[in-house]
């Protein structure tokens, strides 16, 4: 073995025993998506209603909050341990608050614990799961639908959201669903999922959250949903869909922003945003690259993987958003 390759595996070994050794600090719960933060949930009164959609293809209704606004919306979708009670989104920031008045209606999608919002082969197997999970489906056609049907929402030209393991799923859904979203977001996301050591090291992951299987989602890692669902892969796509993207990383160098005080929770958000940095860094030169003219790509020099920086960047988001939507904020 050359010398190069003996050091690659060697750094290889040392970066997955870290990625566990911060997997498994306590107070990780917080850092993906369990805690609130001190700016959580809007203030009491704005329109939000709680809305159970039926989804034939999980066999279920699904938990939406939802809050009109405009014919078309920005889908808000949670992080690795989202809670079957509220979105993230609305437990950790006031984005109904943010963008209430907007002219954009918003969508939070309740549940997913660590199903990548994607479409699984079969129930989870190891955990008692007991239907399969089928998000992309429900996302890309049964919730709009409904959506359109009951609060005229439009299914086409809107914005989809995501943060740490929804950050891949927001560009999946944009480069095989173009004409319904047209802007998507992926904030702190994991944007090579099939790359080398990734299946496993998300495999841990899903596993540390709810005891998930990531082969009964996609497969062994040589299975073709893997790179179906890979950003990377497939960017060639997502230059000549022509859309809209909002890319945003930080270094893993904490901020004001880092309140929870906790010293094992700030340290694991320390290590996982600047893990995934340098895939971000590397979509952003790939996209370039193939020829991409139509993103915004903010890797500031701090920012672990917390909802502070999350939130910070929808509220920069929202008049982008508002322009490529062509949304038309209401009086007062």
């Amino acid at each position: 073995m050359k010398f190069v390759e003996m050091m690659r595996g060697t750094w290889l070994r040392r970066v997955a025993a870290a990625f566990v050794a911060a997997l498994f600090l306590p107070g990780l719960i917080g850092v993906v998506g369990g805690s609130a933060t001190a700016s959580a949930f809007s203030k009491p009164g704005l329109p939000v209603l709680y809305l159970d959609v039926p989804s034939a293809a999980m066999g279920r209704n699904i938990r939406i909050q939802f809050q009109g606004g405009g014919p078309h919306a920005v889908y808000l979708l949670d992080g690795l341990r989202a809670q079957d009670d509220y979105n993230g989104w609305d437990i950790n920031t006031p984005a109904f608050e943010w963008l209430y008045g907007s002219g954009l209606s918003t969508v939070m999608p309740v549940g997913g614990q660590s199903s990548f919002y994607t479409d699984w082969y079969q129930p989870s197997q190891g955990n008692g799961q007991n239907y399969t999970y089928k998000w992309e489906t429900f996302m890309t056609q049964e919730l709009p639908a409904y959506l359109q049907a009951n609060y005229g929402v439009d299914p086409n030209g809107n914005a989809v959201v995501g943060l740490s393991m929804a950050g891949s799923a927001s560009l999946t859904y944009s480069i095989y669903y173009p004409q319904k979203f047209v802007y998507a977001s992926s904030l702190s996301g994991f944007l090579n999922p099939s790359e080398g050591w990734w299946p496993m090291l998300i495999g841990l992951a899903m596993n540390d959250a709810g005891g998930y299987n990531a082969q009964s989602m996609w497969g062994p890692s040589s299975d073709p949903a893997w790179r179906r669902n890979d950003p990377m892969v497939n960017i060639n796509q997502l230059v000549a869909n022509n859309t809209r993207i909002w890319i945003y990383c930080g270094t893993g160098t904490p901020s004001e922003l880092d309140t929870s005080g906790g010293g094992g929770n700030l340290m694991a958000a320390q290590f996982l945003e600047g893990f995934t940095l340098r895939t971000n860094k590397t979509f952003m030169e790939n996209y370039l690259a193939a020829g991409g003219k139509n993103g915004v790509f903010n890797f500031p020099p701090n920012g672990t993987h917390s909802w502070g920086y999350w939130g910070a960047q929808l509220q920069q988001m929202i008049p982008d958003m508002q322009r490529v939507l062509g949304a038309t904020p209401s009086a007062g």
